[in-house]
């Protein structure tokens, strides 16, 4: 269940209002945390003042919010001229999301830490300050929000309370994350027969079905039952306890090769479907690594742009984020810059330029070419401002993506456009990003039942033997 507030509403109207002293990090993380505390009160220390002021140089995402953050910080304070010693009331800057009152720091505060925690340590001081608040007003919790987990185990050290700030996360479990796809039961054509309708369309069979079950279906959800023979359909219409099931393409039949690939499993035929479809403008693959997410994606980016010349070309982005120590800066132009980030996108051309059916080496190498120039590596550096129309655009690696990056990027789209996520949210490189608060997780849990996106999660490696029992026992 997506955790949206701090504090739930649920808390009795007679107790005193909640104390949050913020960490720096959390106002880095999302300015707005300002608003997000309802009917609490927050306090923001001098050293977390002095940090913001520390890091509000540089362009990157967390010099941007911290510029931000400080900006709005001047306009609530502005705002009142009498002084801000007895707190500035959040009703009216947050437009009635927040009704408690904001406290900055107004006086010297000099309490004893423990003799092993350095006072010039900025931390430090911020403990000091919440020491400081829960001995004056011991009649209300007083609360430290920090992303750091070290800050938050020191407060819990000396007594004090801690917790991480859940306003950024989607869904507290990522387990709860929407899958794209539902098991029906065994019983499923039995309990929904009744006024069950069914007809051809092209090279579907539609179904609609009326029962239980349909109120809990999402458009374009995949639904499939393990009977003889297996039933696999999505979701293409929806009123109520009434659905509309329609079969899907089975990609994984030769006659329906996508450049050459066939799907191996349910899922990667769940995935082609919903990449060939030109009425789904948005999609997002999860899974671990091997599962085939950037294979299907630029197989079939290739035979539409290619073959259906559904869209001019492919552009594919990612976040460079190194898994060990930076090389240094890269020589050449911007394509040459991201090359070496772009292995993936290698090594799945060398399987797809082997499926043209090119029978001289000269066949293949001319295949190859044609394929490369159809396809444009973009650094996300420079996407701000931009517009691509009739694009096939890649987003890989989408997990390390802030929720507000993920934004910019997918409202590049123009006119015909095609927006494809992929990404495993369990291999995260980018600080104060967790499977809860990823873009990735953000965009699935956004766009599920819209009816221009789909979503699945793929679930089986198909690899290599190797490779499957190296993520079964590592």
């Amino acid at each position: 269940m997506p955790i949206s507030r701090q504090i739930k509403k649920s808390t009795p109207a007679s107790l005193p209002a909640k104390l949050f002293v913020l960490d720096t990090n959390v106002l880095m993380h999302d300015p707005t945390s300002l608003f997000r505390f309802e009917e609490n009160d927050i306090y923001i220390p001098i050293m977390t003042l002095e940090e913001l002021d520390h890091n509000k140089k540089g362009l990157s995402e967390v010099s941007r919010n911290a510029r931000q953050a400080s900006r709005m910080l001047d306009e609530i304070v502005s705002a009142v001229p009498d002084g801000i010693a007895s707190g500035i009331a959040l009703g009216e800057p947050s437009r009635g999301l927040a009704t408690g009152r904001l406290f900055l720091q107004t006086e010297a505060i000099n309490v004893e830490l423990p003799a092993g925690l350095p006072t010039a340590r900025s931390d430090n001081q911020i403990l000091s300050v919440l020491m400081f608040l829960a001995r004056r007003e011991p009649e209300r919790p007083v609360i430290l929000v920090s992303k750091d987990i070290n800050m938050r185990i020191k407060a819990r050290a000396l007594g004090l309370a801690a917790q991480d700030y859940f306003n950024d996360k989607v869904l507290g479990d990522s387990e709860l994350l929407y899958t794209g796809s539902c098991e029906l039961p065994a019983d499923f054509w039995e309990t929904h027969a009744t006024g069950m309708e069914s007809w051809k369309t092209e090279t579907h069979t539609a179904y609609r079905v009326t029962g239980p079950m349909p109120s809990r279906f999402l458009l374009n959800e995949f639904v499939y039952l393990d009977s003889a023979p297996p039933f696999e359909a999505w979701v293409r219409e929806l009123a109520g306890h009434t659905a509309v099931l329609e079969t899907l393409i089975d990609f994984r039949h030769d006659k329906n090769s996508v450049w050459g690939i066939t799907a191996r499993n349910r899922e990667q035929n769940f995935a082609l479907n919903l990449l060939m479809n030109p009425e789904i403008d948005f999609v997002t693959l999860l899974g671990q690594a091997g599962t085939g997410k950037t294979l299907l994606t630029l197989a079939a980016g290739l035979a539409q742009v290619l073959e259906n010349r559904r869209y001019t070309e492919i552009i594919m982005t990612r976040v460079t984020v190194p898994v060990g120590e930076d090389i240094g800066f890269l020589p050449g132009s911007e394509e040459e810059k991201m090359t070496p980030w772009m292995g993936a996108l290698e090594d799945n051309l060398d399987v797809l330029n082997g499926t043209v059916g090119e029978n001289s080496q000269w066949g293949r190498a001319a295949a190859a070419d044609l394929v490369r120039n159809r396809i444009k590596i973009k650094s996300l550096n420079f996407m701000r401002g931009r517009t691509f129309i009739q694009k096939f655009l890649i987003i890989d690696e989408a997990q390390n993506l802030t929720p507000k990056q993920m934004k910019t990027l997918i409202t590049r789209a123009g006119p015909g456009t095609k927006v494809v996520c992929l990404g495993n949210i369990a291999q995260i490189d980018t600080p104060y990003l967790t499977e809860g608060s990823s873009g990735l997780s953000f965009v699935v849990d956004r766009f599920k039942g819209w009816p221009h996106s789909g979503h699945i999660t793929l679930q089986r490696g198909e690899r290599s033997r190797l490779a499957d029992h190296a993520a079964e026992i590592l």
